[in-house]
Protein backbone atom coordinates (compact mmCIF):
# COMPACT_ATOMS: atom_id res chain seq x y z
CA UNK A 1 0.00 0.00 0.00
CA UNK A 2 0.93 3.24 -0.94
CA UNK A 3 1.29 5.97 1.66
CA UNK A 4 -0.87 8.53 1.90
CA UNK A 5 0.14 12.35 2.79
CA UNK A 6 2.08 15.19 2.21
CA UNK A 7 5.79 15.56 1.90
CA UNK A 8 8.25 18.22 1.84
CA UNK A 9 12.33 18.52 1.71
CA UNK A 10 14.59 21.05 1.84
CA UNK A 11 18.14 21.78 2.48
CA UNK A 12 20.42 25.06 2.98
CA UNK A 13 24.38 25.94 2.72
CA UNK A 14 23.52 28.34 5.73
CA UNK A 15 25.29 31.90 6.47
CA UNK A 16 29.24 30.03 6.88
CA UNK A 17 29.89 27.42 5.50
CA UNK A 18 30.34 27.28 2.08
CA UNK A 19 29.22 23.92 0.67
CA UNK A 20 26.53 21.51 1.77
CA UNK A 21 27.74 18.28 3.24
CA UNK A 22 23.62 17.72 4.19
CA UNK A 23 21.26 14.75 2.09
CA UNK A 24 17.31 14.93 2.12
CA UNK A 25 14.76 12.73 0.46
CA UNK A 26 10.92 12.84 0.25
CA UNK A 27 9.58 9.97 -1.54
CA UNK A 28 6.17 7.76 -1.48
CA UNK A 29 6.87 5.50 1.64
CA UNK A 30 10.93 6.91 2.11
CA UNK A 31 11.76 9.82 3.84
CA UNK A 32 15.70 10.25 5.42
CA UNK A 33 18.06 13.11 6.33
CA UNK A 34 21.91 12.86 6.55
CA UNK A 35 23.98 15.18 7.52
CA UNK A 36 28.17 14.52 6.47
CA UNK A 37 31.25 14.98 8.27
CA UNK A 38 35.01 14.29 7.67
CA UNK A 39 35.84 18.01 6.26
CA UNK A 40 34.69 19.82 2.95
CA UNK A 41 34.87 16.76 0.90
CA UNK A 42 34.32 13.71 2.98
CA UNK A 43 30.82 15.15 3.96
CA UNK A 44 29.39 15.63 1.00
CA UNK A 45 29.90 12.28 -0.45
CA UNK A 46 29.04 10.23 2.76
CA UNK A 47 25.54 11.35 2.71
CA UNK A 48 24.95 11.48 -0.78
CA UNK A 49 26.33 7.81 -0.11
CA UNK A 50 23.86 7.05 2.51
CA UNK A 51 20.86 8.95 0.53
CA UNK A 52 21.52 7.01 -2.55
CA UNK A 53 21.47 3.59 -0.94
CA UNK A 54 18.29 4.65 1.04
CA UNK A 55 16.06 5.54 -2.30
CA UNK A 56 16.29 1.92 -2.46
CA UNK A 57 13.81 1.42 -0.38
CA UNK A 58 10.96 3.77 -1.64
CA UNK A 59 8.40 0.84 -2.23
CA UNK A 60 5.90 -1.16 -0.77
CA UNK A 61 6.20 -3.57 2.17
CA UNK A 62 4.61 -6.31 3.01
CA UNK A 63 4.88 -5.79 6.59
CA UNK A 64 7.04 -3.87 9.07
CA UNK A 65 9.56 -6.72 9.97
CA UNK A 66 10.68 -6.48 6.53
CA UNK A 67 11.15 -2.47 6.21
CA UNK A 68 13.00 -2.97 9.46
CA UNK A 69 15.29 -5.77 7.75
CA UNK A 70 15.41 -3.61 4.77
CA UNK A 71 16.45 -0.75 6.65
CA UNK A 72 19.39 -2.25 8.80
CA UNK A 73 20.53 -4.37 5.50
CA UNK A 74 20.57 -1.17 3.44
CA UNK A 75 22.51 0.80 6.10
CA UNK A 76 25.18 -1.81 6.84
CA UNK A 77 25.91 -1.78 2.90
CA UNK A 78 25.87 2.11 3.27
CA UNK A 79 29.17 1.69 6.19
CA UNK A 80 30.80 -0.74 3.35
CA UNK A 81 30.51 1.83 0.51
CA UNK A 82 32.26 4.62 3.09
CA UNK A 83 34.84 2.05 3.98
CA UNK A 84 35.81 1.11 0.48
CA UNK A 85 35.31 5.32 -0.99
CA UNK A 86 38.01 5.76 1.95
CA UNK A 87 39.71 3.00 1.02
CA UNK A 88 40.04 4.22 -2.61
CA UNK A 89 40.60 7.47 -2.35
CA UNK A 90 42.71 7.91 0.95
CA UNK A 91 41.89 11.94 1.20
CA UNK A 92 38.49 11.24 2.12
CA UNK A 93 39.70 8.84 5.06
CA UNK A 94 37.52 9.65 8.47
CA UNK A 95 34.41 10.55 6.16
CA UNK A 96 30.76 9.69 7.72
CA UNK A 97 27.53 10.29 8.14
CA UNK A 98 23.94 10.79 10.58
CA UNK A 99 21.07 8.82 9.14
CA UNK A 100 17.49 9.60 10.40
CA UNK A 101 15.01 7.93 8.26
CA UNK A 102 10.87 6.63 8.24
CA UNK A 103 9.80 4.37 5.86
CA UNK A 104 5.62 3.88 6.15
CA UNK A 105 4.20 0.85 5.77
CA UNK A 106 0.78 1.34 6.02
CA UNK A 107 -0.28 2.91 9.68
CA UNK A 108 3.05 2.32 10.70
CA UNK A 109 5.98 4.40 10.61
CA UNK A 110 9.10 2.09 10.62
CA UNK A 111 12.29 4.39 12.31
CA UNK A 112 16.14 3.90 11.96
CA UNK A 113 18.23 6.16 13.26
CA UNK A 114 22.16 6.49 13.93
CA UNK A 115 24.05 10.38 15.27
CA UNK A 116 22.61 13.68 16.01
CA UNK A 117 19.68 14.09 12.84
CA UNK A 118 16.45 13.99 14.86
CA UNK A 119 12.96 12.83 14.11
CA UNK A 120 9.84 14.55 15.59
CA UNK A 121 6.40 13.78 15.95
CA UNK A 122 3.91 16.67 16.22
CA UNK A 123 0.43 14.97 17.21
CA UNK A 124 -2.80 16.63 19.00
CA UNK A 125 -0.80 19.76 19.67
CA UNK A 126 2.61 18.27 21.48
CA UNK A 127 5.50 18.14 19.76
CA UNK A 128 7.82 14.77 21.06
CA UNK A 129 11.75 13.76 19.80
CA UNK A 130 11.18 10.79 19.29
CA UNK A 131 14.92 9.67 18.35
CA UNK A 132 17.87 10.20 21.00
CA UNK A 133 20.94 11.93 19.73
CA UNK A 134 24.11 10.02 20.03
CA UNK A 135 26.34 12.10 20.96
CA UNK A 136 28.48 12.71 23.72
CA UNK A 137 26.76 15.37 25.83
CA UNK A 138 23.64 13.60 25.52
CA UNK A 139 25.40 11.03 27.14
CA UNK A 140 26.21 13.72 30.44
CA UNK A 141 22.65 14.84 29.96
CA UNK A 142 21.24 11.09 30.85
CA UNK A 143 23.93 10.76 33.28
CA UNK A 144 22.12 13.45 34.87
CA UNK A 145 25.57 15.56 35.13
CA UNK A 146 24.42 18.74 32.62
CA UNK A 147 20.83 20.12 31.62
CA UNK A 148 19.61 20.24 28.44
CA UNK A 149 19.95 23.83 28.16
CA UNK A 150 24.13 23.51 29.29
CA UNK A 151 24.08 20.79 26.48
CA UNK A 152 22.68 23.56 23.27
CA UNK A 153 26.51 25.33 24.48
CA UNK A 154 28.96 22.47 25.62
CA UNK A 155 32.14 23.06 23.86
CA UNK A 156 31.74 19.26 23.05
CA UNK A 157 27.89 19.17 21.51
CA UNK A 158 29.52 17.97 17.84
CA UNK A 159 31.12 15.06 19.21
CA UNK A 160 29.47 11.87 18.02
CA UNK A 161 29.60 8.31 19.58
CA UNK A 162 27.64 6.50 16.82
CA UNK A 163 27.71 7.28 13.12
CA UNK A 164 27.67 5.87 9.85
CA UNK A 165 31.23 6.04 9.07
CA UNK A 166 34.51 4.34 7.07
CA UNK A 167 35.50 2.85 10.64
CA UNK A 168 32.54 0.52 11.60
CA UNK A 169 31.49 -2.15 9.25
CA UNK A 170 28.67 -2.96 11.35
CA UNK A 171 26.74 0.55 12.33
CA UNK A 172 24.61 0.09 15.53
CA UNK A 173 21.31 1.28 14.30
CA UNK A 174 18.34 2.54 16.77
CA UNK A 175 15.47 0.24 14.72
CA UNK A 176 12.21 0.55 16.17
CA UNK A 177 8.50 1.24 15.23
CA UNK A 178 5.94 3.41 16.19
CA UNK A 179 2.25 3.65 14.72
CA UNK A 180 1.32 6.59 13.12
CA UNK A 181 -2.01 8.79 12.82
CA UNK A 182 -4.12 10.65 10.01
CA UNK A 183 -3.02 14.50 11.01
CA UNK A 184 0.57 13.39 12.30
CA UNK A 185 3.47 15.85 11.46
CA UNK A 186 6.70 13.67 11.51
CA UNK A 187 9.84 16.04 11.40
CA UNK A 188 13.25 15.06 10.05
CA UNK A 189 16.19 17.65 10.48
CA UNK A 190 19.94 17.98 10.81
CA UNK A 191 21.19 19.68 13.56
CA UNK A 192 22.00 22.74 11.78
CA UNK A 193 18.12 23.36 12.24
CA UNK A 194 17.97 21.85 16.00
CA UNK A 195 21.40 23.66 16.68
CA UNK A 196 19.37 27.33 16.10
CA UNK A 197 15.91 26.76 16.52
CA UNK A 198 14.34 25.10 19.92
CA UNK A 199 11.94 22.89 19.90
CA UNK A 200 9.25 25.48 21.45
CA UNK A 201 9.66 27.63 18.30
CA UNK A 202 9.46 24.47 15.90
CA UNK A 203 6.16 23.40 17.70
CA UNK A 204 4.60 27.52 17.16
CA UNK A 205 5.69 26.93 13.35
CA UNK A 206 3.80 23.13 13.70
CA UNK A 207 0.62 24.44 15.10
CA UNK A 208 0.15 27.32 12.19
CA UNK A 209 -1.11 24.34 10.60
CA UNK A 210 0.67 25.55 7.04
CA UNK A 211 1.27 23.06 4.31
CA UNK A 212 4.33 21.04 4.79
CA UNK A 213 6.36 23.47 2.31
CA UNK A 214 5.93 26.67 3.75
CA UNK A 215 6.46 25.13 7.20
CA UNK A 216 9.65 23.99 5.95
CA UNK A 217 10.14 27.56 4.81
CA UNK A 218 9.40 28.93 8.10
CA UNK A 219 11.81 26.63 10.35
CA UNK A 220 14.68 27.35 7.38
CA UNK A 221 13.84 31.36 7.70
CA UNK A 222 13.92 30.82 11.81
CA UNK A 223 17.65 29.01 11.33
CA UNK A 224 19.12 31.67 8.73
CA UNK A 225 17.58 34.63 11.07
CA UNK A 226 19.50 32.30 14.05
CA UNK A 227 22.80 33.25 12.06
CA UNK A 228 22.85 29.25 10.57
CA UNK A 229 25.85 28.69 11.30
CA UNK A 230 25.54 24.53 9.63
CA UNK A 231 23.53 23.32 6.75
CA UNK A 232 19.99 22.90 7.55
CA UNK A 233 18.07 20.01 6.25
CA UNK A 234 14.36 19.80 6.56
CA UNK A 235 12.49 16.86 6.03
CA UNK A 236 8.56 17.67 6.58
CA UNK A 237 6.00 14.41 6.45
CA UNK A 238 2.26 15.13 6.99
CA UNK A 239 -0.08 11.54 7.24
CA UNK A 240 -3.48 12.39 5.62
CA UNK A 241 -5.01 15.49 6.62
CA UNK A 242 -5.87 18.44 4.56
CA UNK A 243 -2.61 18.21 2.17
CA UNK A 244 -2.94 15.60 -0.45
CA UNK A 245 0.36 14.66 -1.60
CA UNK A 246 1.21 15.69 -5.34
CA UNK A 247 2.18 13.25 -8.00
CA UNK A 248 5.56 13.21 -9.16
CA UNK A 249 9.11 12.03 -8.40
CA UNK A 250 10.95 11.69 -5.50
CA UNK A 251 12.51 15.22 -3.85
CA UNK A 252 16.19 14.65 -2.94
CA UNK A 253 17.91 17.95 -1.83
CA UNK A 254 21.17 18.78 -0.68
CA UNK A 255 24.23 16.91 -1.79
CA UNK A 256 22.74 14.08 -3.12
CA UNK A 257 20.45 16.02 -5.29
CA UNK A 258 24.29 17.00 -7.30
CA UNK A 259 25.95 14.01 -8.97
CA UNK A 260 29.36 16.67 -8.29
CA UNK A 261 28.79 15.71 -4.23
CA UNK A 262 30.68 12.75 -5.31
CA UNK A 263 33.19 14.22 -6.46
CA UNK A 264 36.60 16.00 -4.12
CA UNK A 265 35.66 20.00 -4.63
CA UNK A 266 38.31 21.81 -5.67
CA UNK A 267 40.56 23.64 -2.95
CA UNK A 268 39.67 27.38 -1.94
CA UNK A 269 41.84 29.87 -2.48
CA UNK A 270 44.82 31.02 0.52
CA UNK A 271 43.99 34.30 0.52
CA UNK A 272 40.28 33.82 1.73
CA UNK A 273 41.76 32.00 4.93
CA UNK A 274 43.19 35.16 7.10
CA UNK A 275 40.49 37.50 5.20
CA UNK A 276 37.23 35.69 6.41
CA UNK A 277 38.35 33.19 8.91
CA UNK A 278 35.22 32.40 10.50
CA UNK A 279 33.98 31.23 7.32
CA UNK A 280 36.90 28.76 6.91
CA UNK A 281 36.44 27.57 10.50
CA UNK A 282 32.93 26.60 9.09
CA UNK A 283 34.65 24.02 6.30
CA UNK A 284 35.93 22.20 8.98
CA UNK A 285 33.83 18.99 10.16
CA UNK A 286 30.94 19.56 12.00
CA UNK A 287 30.85 16.62 13.61
CA UNK A 288 33.69 14.34 15.18
CA UNK A 289 33.81 10.46 16.34
CA UNK A 290 36.19 10.20 18.99
CA UNK A 291 38.51 7.21 19.31
CA UNK A 292 38.09 5.25 22.92
CA UNK A 293 40.79 7.09 24.96
CA UNK A 294 39.41 10.55 23.71
CA UNK A 295 36.46 9.45 24.74
CA UNK A 296 38.05 8.93 28.71
CA UNK A 297 40.04 12.14 28.20
CA UNK A 298 36.50 14.32 27.60
CA UNK A 299 35.10 12.60 30.76
CA UNK A 300 38.00 13.57 32.87
CA UNK A 301 38.02 17.21 31.04
CA UNK A 302 34.17 17.32 31.93
CA UNK A 303 34.98 16.31 35.41
CA UNK A 304 37.03 18.97 35.86
CA UNK A 305 34.80 21.88 33.91
CA UNK A 306 32.29 20.67 36.55
CA UNK A 307 34.09 21.30 39.08
CA UNK A 308 35.68 24.54 38.18
CA UNK A 309 31.70 25.58 37.21
CA UNK A 310 30.61 24.28 41.32
CA UNK A 311 33.54 26.32 42.40
CA UNK A 312 32.48 29.41 40.41
CA UNK A 313 29.28 29.62 41.88
CA UNK A 314 30.09 29.07 45.59
CA UNK A 315 32.26 31.75 44.89
CA UNK A 316 30.15 34.12 43.59
CA UNK A 317 27.60 33.04 46.09
CA UNK A 318 30.10 33.77 48.75
CA UNK A 319 30.65 37.07 46.84
CA UNK A 320 27.03 37.94 47.05
CA UNK A 321 26.42 37.25 50.67
CA UNK A 322 29.32 39.06 51.71
CA UNK A 323 28.42 42.11 49.59
CA UNK A 324 24.22 41.75 51.25
CA UNK A 325 25.88 41.73 54.31
CA UNK A 326 27.93 44.76 53.93
CA UNK A 327 25.26 46.59 52.40
CA UNK A 328 22.91 46.03 55.26
CA UNK A 329 25.25 46.94 57.69
CA UNK A 330 25.87 49.75 56.53
CA UNK A 331 22.23 50.59 56.08
CA UNK A 332 21.24 49.75 59.52
CA UNK A 333 24.38 51.99 61.00
CA UNK A 334 23.08 54.99 58.87
CA UNK A 335 19.57 54.66 60.31
CA UNK A 336 21.09 54.64 63.73
CA UNK A 337 22.21 58.52 63.16
CA UNK A 338 18.15 59.54 63.10
CA UNK A 339 16.02 60.43 65.48
CA UNK A 340 12.09 60.84 65.78
CA UNK A 341 10.24 62.08 68.59
CA UNK A 342 6.99 59.34 69.48
CA UNK A 343 5.04 58.17 72.22
CA UNK A 344 5.26 55.21 74.65
CA UNK A 345 1.73 54.32 76.93
CA UNK A 346 2.07 57.99 78.42
CA UNK A 347 5.01 59.79 77.83
CA UNK A 348 7.00 61.58 74.83
CA UNK A 349 9.71 59.64 73.96
CA UNK A 350 13.01 60.42 71.62
CA UNK A 351 13.50 57.32 69.37
CA UNK A 352 16.77 56.98 67.38
CA UNK A 353 16.57 55.21 64.30
CA UNK A 354 14.04 54.84 61.58
CA UNK A 355 10.04 54.22 61.70
CA UNK A 356 10.64 51.11 59.58
CA UNK A 357 10.97 47.32 60.27
CA UNK A 358 12.65 44.45 58.79
CA UNK A 359 10.00 41.49 59.27
CA UNK A 360 10.02 41.15 62.72
CA UNK A 361 13.10 43.71 63.51
CA UNK A 362 12.57 47.07 64.30
CA UNK A 363 15.20 49.57 63.28
CA UNK A 364 14.57 51.75 65.78
CA UNK A 365 14.85 51.89 70.21
CA UNK A 366 13.87 54.34 72.66
CA UNK A 367 17.02 56.44 72.95
CA UNK A 368 15.21 58.59 76.22
CA UNK A 369 12.08 59.01 77.92
CA UNK A 370 11.33 62.77 78.23
CA UNK A 371 9.07 62.05 81.02
CA UNK A 372 6.61 64.46 79.50
CA UNK A 373 3.00 63.31 79.81
CA UNK A 374 1.10 63.17 76.48
CA UNK A 375 -2.27 64.68 78.66
CA UNK A 376 -0.04 67.69 79.61
CA UNK A 377 0.61 68.72 75.81
CA UNK A 378 -1.92 70.91 73.58
CA UNK A 379 -3.82 69.09 71.69
CA UNK A 380 -1.85 69.73 68.40
CA UNK A 381 1.20 69.20 69.61
CA UNK A 382 -0.29 65.78 71.21
CA UNK A 383 -1.03 64.88 67.58
CA UNK A 384 1.76 65.52 66.15
CA UNK A 385 3.78 63.17 68.74
CA UNK A 386 1.31 60.40 67.80
CA UNK A 387 1.96 61.32 64.34
CA UNK A 388 5.61 61.07 65.58
CA UNK A 389 8.05 64.03 64.18
CA UNK A 390 11.27 63.47 62.55
CA UNK A 391 14.32 65.17 63.38
CA UNK A 392 17.50 65.80 61.41
CA UNK A 393 19.84 65.09 64.35
CA UNK A 394 19.57 64.44 68.23
CA UNK A 395 20.22 68.45 68.55
CA UNK A 396 17.18 68.81 66.81
CA UNK A 397 15.36 66.55 68.46
CA UNK A 398 16.37 68.10 71.77
CA UNK A 399 15.26 71.06 70.35
CA UNK A 400 11.85 69.60 69.19
CA UNK A 401 11.36 68.17 72.86
CA UNK A 402 12.18 71.78 74.68
CA UNK A 403 9.19 73.21 72.58
CA UNK A 404 6.75 70.37 73.79
CA UNK A 405 8.19 70.86 77.58
CA UNK A 406 7.33 74.57 76.88
CA UNK A 407 4.02 73.56 75.46
CA UNK A 408 3.11 71.21 78.36
CA UNK A 409 3.78 73.94 80.77
CA UNK A 410 1.87 76.58 79.42
CA UNK A 411 -1.00 74.07 80.00
CA UNK A 412 -0.01 73.01 83.81
CA UNK A 413 0.77 76.26 84.59
CA UNK A 414 3.88 74.48 85.92
CA UNK A 415 7.72 74.11 85.53
CA UNK A 416 8.92 70.62 84.83
CA UNK A 417 12.41 70.06 84.68
CA UNK A 418 14.14 67.91 82.40
CA UNK A 419 15.30 64.54 83.36
CA UNK A 420 18.93 64.91 84.32
CA UNK A 421 20.91 62.62 82.17
CA UNK A 422 22.36 59.99 85.04
CA UNK A 423 26.21 60.39 85.50
CA UNK A 424 28.30 58.08 86.96
CA UNK A 425 28.43 58.24 90.84
CA UNK A 426 32.05 58.22 91.83
CA UNK A 427 33.30 55.75 94.23
CA UNK A 428 35.80 56.20 97.17
CA UNK A 429 38.42 53.63 97.64
CA UNK A 430 38.86 52.14 100.52
CA UNK A 431 41.70 54.46 103.14
CA UNK A 432 44.67 52.52 103.38
CA UNK A 433 45.34 51.84 106.96
CA UNK A 434 48.81 53.27 108.04
CA UNK A 435 51.30 51.65 110.70
CA UNK A 436 51.20 53.49 114.18
CA UNK A 437 54.38 55.66 114.43
CA UNK A 438 56.99 54.35 116.67
CA UNK A 439 56.46 54.88 120.32
CA UNK A 440 52.82 54.28 119.44
CA UNK A 441 50.80 51.44 120.95
CA UNK A 442 49.27 50.20 118.05
CA UNK A 443 46.11 48.52 120.05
Amino acid sequence: MVFEGSSAAISHTGKIRSNNQDSGYSGDNLFAVADGMGGHAGGDVASSIAIQRLERLDQDYDSTDDAQASLQAVVTTAAADLIRAAKERPELAGLGTTVSAIIMVDDHAVIGHIGDSRIYLYRDDELTQITADHTFVQRLVDSGRITLEEARYHPRRSVLMRVLSDMDNDPELDLFVMPTLPGDRWLLCSDGLTGVVDDPHILKAMRLGLPPGRTADNLLKQALDGGAPDNVTIVLVEVGGAHPLSSGPATIVGSASNPSGMLIPAARAGRASWLHPVRQAANEPSHFEPAADYLEELIEEDRRRAKRRRIGWIAALVVVILALTGAGFLAYSWTQTRYFIGADEDSVVIFQGVQQSIGPISLSTEFEDTDILLADLPPYQRSSVERTINARSLADAMAIVDRLRAGAEAVTGETTMPRPTPTPTPTTPPATPTAPAEGEDAG
